[in-house]
C-alpha cells in the first residue's frame, strides 16, 4: 500500500486503512452519528476516527470505538491552559515547564476522548480529564485506553473504549 496521499487527505488514508485492514473496497458510504461522530451505516462493526489540521492527517481504525485528534504545535493564548486544563492536568503542566508541547498532548488526548465518546465539545474542556502521558506512552483511564503521539511540530492522540475483561 503506498501511504503517500496529499496533504491532509484523511479520506484517502481512510480507504487506505480500511483495505489494509477489513478488506473495504471501495470505501463504504461515510455518514454522521447526531453527535457528528463518523461512522460506515453499512459495517458499523468497523469503526474509525479522522482528524485534520491544515496538511497534517490522522487516521485512526479499530474493532472498538475509536477517536483520534492531531494538532500543529503553535502557541496560543498564555491564558488558555489554565481556561481548558483541569487543577491536576494544570499542576502537572506547570510542573514540567508550561510548554506548549505538554498543553498540545494533553489537549489532543481531551480532544480524541470527546471523539471516540461522540460527544464533541459539548462540556467545558476542564470538565474532560485525560492521563497525564508523555509522548509515545499508553494509559488505560476511566474506561479508555490512551495514547499520546508525537512529531517534530505536532501532537496527536488516539482514544479507544476499553471493556472491562479486555
Amino acid at each position: 500500500m503506498n501511504w503517500q496521499v496529499a496533504p491532509g487527505d484523511v479520506r484517502a488514508l481512510l480507504a487506505g486503512l480500511a483495505e489494509e485492514v477489513w478488506g473495504l473496497v471501495p470505501l463504504p458510504e461515510i455518514a454522521a452519528l447526531p453527535g457528528g461522530k463518523p461512522w460506515f451505516p453499512a459495517r458499523p462493526d468497523c469503526r474509525f476516527s479522522l482528524s485534520h489540521a491544515g496538511e497534517l492527517g490522522m487516521c485512526a481504525v479499530s474493532e472498538r470505538t475509536v477517536g483520534a485528534d492531531v494538532e500543529r504545535l503553535r502557541p496560543r493564548r498564555e491564558s488558555l491552559p489554565r481556561y481548558v486544563l483541569d487543577d491536576r492536568e494544570f499542576d502537572w503542566f506547570s510542573a514540567r515547564g508550561r510548554t506548549w508541547t505538554d498543553f498540545y498532548t494533553l489537549w489532543t488526548m481531551k480532544e480524541a476522548r470527546v471523539k471516540c465518546t461522540g460527544e464533541g465539545l459539548r462540556r467545558p474542556a476542564r470538565e474532560i480529564p485525560v492521563p497525564l502521558l508523555l509522548p509515545g506512552e499508553r494509559s488505560l483511564w476511566e474506561g479508555f485506553l490512551f495514547t499520546a503521539l508525537a512529531g517534530p511540530d505536532w501532537r496527536g492522540a488516539v482514544c479507544e473504549e476499553f471493556l472491562p475483561g479486555e
